[in-house]
């Protein structure tokens, strides 16, 4: 981050702690988030450790808790499969432990029914007549959004 005149900013770790505070009540974040912020901020080696340590001791940064927020809300709002929840994680850095309880605290009801209603809406916006071509469209659309290949042609047979 650079400050109005063009040099690095660079905060003393009193300050980085203070800010780094501040950037996990705003929303829940990674480590791998806050590492690199503080590393944006100037902090370095041992300071930027000590600094996570505070964060994670003061309950500020936990991992498991950010996993589990990250995969409801991008369930519940966005409509995210499993699958694409997964990668979201994995590029934030969440170890794969504590990404697979994330993953398996998303309930298998509501996870089957919002398929379903996403297959409903698509299929009704889809203008293709061709039957094949048809349910192609809706089985790609729906790996996009990240569900799991079985569990779409499990819901499509059963529409």
């Amino acid at each position: 981050m650079k400050s109005g005149n063009g040099e690095p900013r660079i905060l003393d770790k009193k300050q980085a702690l203070a800010k780094a505070e501040s950037f996990c009540v705003y929303q829940e974040r990674s480590q791998k988030e806050v590492r690199y912020k503080l590393v944006e901020w100037g902090i370095r080696g041992d300071e930027l450790e000590e600094i996570l340590s505070d964060l994670i001791v003061n309950n500020f940064l936990n991992e498991e808790r950010f996993a589990k927020s990250y995969a409801s809300g991008k369930f519940n709002i966005k409509k995210w499969g499993r699958i694409k929840i997964k990668q979201g994680l994995k590029l934030k850095g969440v170890p794969d432990r504590i990404l697979q309880k994330a993953l398996y605290s998303l309930d298998d009801e509501d996870y089957e029914q919002t398929l379903r209603q996403l297959a409903i809406k698509k299929e009704e916006s889809l203008t293709e007549k061709d039957k094949i071509k048809r349910k192609y469209k809706l089985v790609t659309y729906l790996q996009g959004k990240g569900f799991e290949r079985d569990l779409i042609y499990e819901v499509l047979k059963t529409d």
